[in-house]
């Protein structure tokens, strides 16, 4: 590719669906060696469209690092020693390097280099404000793209390595140590406001496709149907009284920047706040959730639903959730009770795939979570649906390919419609405990044990539930 003319470059672009970029790379005179040099500045000026931009990116990263893990490659077979036979095995070379790659995002992320004003803000400790904020973000998604490859799909682990990253390097953004959920949905929102209008890039056409978006479709609550007209109007109505027209104001606020992609978090924690009276009486008079999360839909994103919840009990039950997992997961996996449960078993079978530290922990990590239920002889479909559906009103999870680190899925549901998606089992969990504790849903009988283990030890009781 060194070597190529530019008129060699214009074919390859073809070839690759990007002929529209010809008439520019032809007026800019790009030969193969100048392709090769381009950086993530050149690129922009080039391509106005970003998933031009990611996909040739992309394109040059890769052949780059083809290259270069040719010639790494060489050189380890070269000096490989006993320690490291599949270097030398073709059949192993695929594992070597994603194993590679994925080192790179756990030991050797660095944050990217931010803009003038950012700095002054970040070396003089201030909270930034929602702007400065936004720009932080922009930058972080930018970085996170190239060191993606070009891809605009990260996962969960990804975006925990980047906030880690963030947090560890400026821990004043960690506001009342809520800090870490904040910045990764207001990363996660990013990530989704540059994906939306993207109609010609095949890896987010095909996530568009799998998740149900439909070109034009415009984003809408999960109970705002296609109905007819004058019933759609009845369903807007407020179905309580507000006590006052500030109290109506701010909840159309909160209404409106709920549909927002870029939000302001700090002015809904503001607006929750001023709003919790009205929105507990309503909980306490037992008013249809619908109607609750249509006045207040923040309380479907898991940052605000643990910060309801800590308002109830000033306990972190996310934080409480880490510790108890952290904990308990090895006693939980060497119980007998779990030996031949399937979870364990779809566990055991995964185990013997991977090598990585930090995936083993997350497997296991997300049996001990699932496996819950069955070591206090619970009901576990009053708990978790792993790959099925949800059948159940109560709060339950429903997990998708638990133990599957890049195709994950979990999600929180309550009166069998979905409330939340979730990164994690640790997520989850914690999201499961609070919604009966938010929503003041009784517990169900036959997952009492379960239930009354955890709240034990997030409440810290002086004589802890026990595993059996």
């Amino acid at each position: 590719m060194e070597n190529w003319s530019v008129d060699q470059v214009c074919n390859w672009l073809r070839q690759r669906n990007l002929g529209e970029l010809v008439p520019k790379f032809r007026e800019e005179e790009v030969s193969g060696a100048a392709l090769l040099a381009l950086n993530d500045r050149m690129v922009q000026q080039l391509v106005k469209k970003i998933g031009h931009q990611a996909v040739l990116m992309d394109l040059i990263n890769k052949y780059q690092q083809q290259k270069s893990g040719l010639e790494s490659l060489t050189y380890c077979c070269k000096t490989a020693s006993p320690e490291f036979p599949e270097v030398i095995s073709g059949k192993n070379l695929k594992s070597f390097f994603a194993r590679y790659k994925t080192l790179q995002w756990t030991s050797s992320y660095a944050l990217p280099d931010f803009p003038y004003d950012v700095k002054c803000i970040l070396a003089e400790k201030k909270c930034p404000d929602h702007s400065m904020r936004i720009r932080i973000i922009e930058f972080l998604q930018a970085d996170m793209t190239k060191y993606l490859e070009g891809s605009l799909y990260p996962n969960s682990q990804q975006y925990n390595i980047v906030v880690n990253a963030l947090l560890q390097a400026y821990p004043f953004l960690d506001e009342d140590g809520n800090g870490f959920l904040l910045w990764k949905r207001a990363l996660k929102d990013r990530f989704k406001y540059v994906r939306r209008p993207i109609e010609d890039d095949e890896q987010v056409l095909r996530n568009k496709c799998k998740f149900g978006h439909r070109r034009g479709q415009t984003r809408k609550s999960s109970f705002a149907e296609n109905k007819p007209d004058d019933v759609q109007v009845q369903a807007e109505e407020e179905p309580v009284h507000l006590e006052s027209s500030a109290m109506d104001v701010h909840i159309k606020w909160l209404k409106e920047e709920y549909m927002k992609t870029q939000r302001n978090w700090k002015e809904v924690d503001n607006r929750m706040n001023v709003t919790i009276e009205l929105r507990r009486k309503m909980i306490s008079n037992k008013a249809p959730l619908k109607d609750i999360l249509r006045l207040f839909p923040f309380l479907r994103c898991p940052y605000q639903l643990f910060r309801e919840f800590q308002l109830l009990t000033h306990m972190d039950i996310y934080k409480k959730t880490v510790e108890i997992l952290e904990i308990y997961s090895e006693n939980i996996l060497s119980l007998y009770v779990v030996r031949n449960n399937p979870i364990n078993i779809m566990l055991q079978e995964n185990l013997k795939r991977h090598t990585e530290e930090d995936i083993l922990k997350y497997m296991k990590t997300t049996a001990a979570c699932l496996l819950l239920p069955d070591v206090f002889g619970d009901d576990s479909s009053l708990f978790a649906a792993v790959n099925e559906e949800v059948k159940v009103m109560t709060p339950v999870l429903e997990v998708k390919n638990p133990f599957n680190v890049n195709s994950c899925e979990f999600a929180l549901y309550v009166g069998r419609e979905e409330l939340a998606q979730l990164d994690d089992c640790t997520m989850a969990l914690a999201a499961l405990v609070a919604a009966f504790h938010v929503f003041d849903i009784p517990c169900p009988k036959r997952i009492h044990r379960t239930l009354n283990f955890l709240e034990s030890l997030v409440f810290e009781v002086r004589s802890p539930a026990s595993l059996p």
